[in-house]
C-alpha cells in the first residue's frame, strides 16, 4: 500500500517574511504565532516577517523560528493524517507535534531550550561544520577517523544530506585539516560552512545534558505514526525509544539518506514537506528518484 510521509525541515531554511503569508491568511496560525510569542518571552513573529538575515541566524531565533513555521504550515492542511513523519535535525521536533508524541507548548519550549543550550555549546569552544560534496560516505568517514587519530582534534561525520552530499563537524582545526584532505580524496568541494558551531557532534555535549533534563520533564503521549528518527534512521514509536534518539540526536549524527530510504522500504510514495523552503523536496528527490514530492510552506 501507498504511504504518504510528512518531512520537516531544520536550521538553514529560514528567510527574512517566512511565515507571513500563512500568517496573514489564517486565523489558526495566527493564534499559533501569538502563542509562541508568549511562551518565548519575546515577539518571535516580528523578527521572521521582517528581521534581518543576521537577525534569523542567531540560533535562539533560527530554531523555534523553523519549528513554529514547520508547524503552522501542517496544521493548515485539514484532514493531514500522516502515515509516518521525520524531521532533518531540529525538525525531528515538528514531526513529533504532527504524530501527536508533543503539544506544540511542549515542544516550542524544548526547542527554545534546545537552541539556547547548543548556542551556550559553541561558545565554550571554536567549532564549525563543512559540507563534502562528490565523495563516498566510506571515504568521508575514514578520513575523519584519521584526523581525529593523528591530531586528537574531533571531526566527525554529522548530516548524511543525500548521496554525495555529507556535513562534518568539529573542532575548527579538526574541520579544517579534514577538508584538505577530502580534497585531495577526490571531493569536489569541501566547503566550510557560515555555522555557529559543531551541531551534531560530541562537542555538543555540554547542551546534551541541558535538553536532557528538559525531555525527561516533558509528557511524551503514544505515537499516531511512526517516526524515522535521525540516529537510528528507523520507524520508532515506542516512547521512551522516541526520548532517548531526541537526546542523542545533538552529539549523534542525523542519517537522513538512510531514514527516508527506510521510509521508502516501508512504502513511502509521497512526501510533503512543511515548513520553510524546499531542501527536503530537493534531497528526497536525490535519494530516491521516483518518490513523489511537494510542499505547503
Amino acid at each position: 500500500m501507498s504511504k504518504h510521509a510528512f518531512v520537516f525541515p531544520g536550521q538553514g531554511s529560514q528567510f527574512s517574511g517566512m511565515g507571513k503569508a500563512l500568517y496573514e491568511s489564517n486565523e489558526t496560525v495566527q493564534q499559533l504565532f501569538e502563542q509562541a510569542n508568549d511562551i518565548l518571552g519575546f515577539r518571535i513573529s516580528d523578527i521572521m516577517f521582517g528581521g534581518t538575515d543576521e537577525e534569523l541566524k542567531q540560533t535562539r531565533v533560527t530554531q523555534p523560528a523553523v519549528f513554529l513555521h514547520s508547524v503552522a504550515a501542517f496544521k493548515t492542511l485539514e484532514n493531514a493524517s500522516p502515515d509516518m513523519v521525520a524531521g532533518h535535525s531540529l525538525g525531528e521536533f515538528s514531526a513529533l507535534v504532527a504524530n501527536n508524541v508533543l503539544s506544540f507548548e511542549d515542544a516550542l519550549k524544548l526547542v527554545s531550550i534546545r537552541a539556547l543550550a547548543m548556542q551556550k555549546a559553541c561558545e565554550m569552544r571554536p567549532s564549525t561544520m563543512a559540507a563534502v560534496l562528490a565523495l563516498s560516505d566510506e571515504k568521508v568517514e575514514e578520513i575523519c577517523a584519521e584526523v581525529q587519530n593523528e591530531t586528537g582534534e574531533i571531526v566527525v561525520a554529522a548530516n548524511y544530506n543525500c548521496p554525495g552530499q555529507l556535513v562534518i563537524s568539529g573542532s575548527v582545526k579538526g574541520v579544517e585539516i579534514a577538508c584538505e584532505r577530502m580534497k585531495a580524496a577526490g571531493a569536489k568541494r569541501a566547503l566550510i560552512l557560515p555555522v555557529g558551531g559543531a551541531f551534531h557532534s560530541p562537542l555538543m555535549a555540554p547542551a546534551k545534558e541541558e535538553l536532557s533534563a528538559a525531555i525527561n520533564a516533558t509528557t511524551f503521549s503514544p505515537a499516531s505514526c511512526p517516526v524515522y528518527q535521525n540516529v537510528v534512521a528507523k520507524a520508532v514509536t515506542n516512547v521512551a525509544e522516541i526520548k532517548t534518539n531526541l537526546i542523542n540526536q545533538l552529539t549523534g549524527a542525523v542519517r537522513w539518506t538512510q531514514s527516508v530510504q527506510a521510509m521508502v522500504a516501508d512504502g513511502a510514495k509521497e512526501f510533503t514537506e512543511a515548513g520553510p523552503g524546499k531542501v527536503l523536496q530537493g534531497l528526497v528527490g536525490k535519494i530516491h528518484k521516483e518518490a513523489a514530492t511537494n510542499g505547503v510552506s
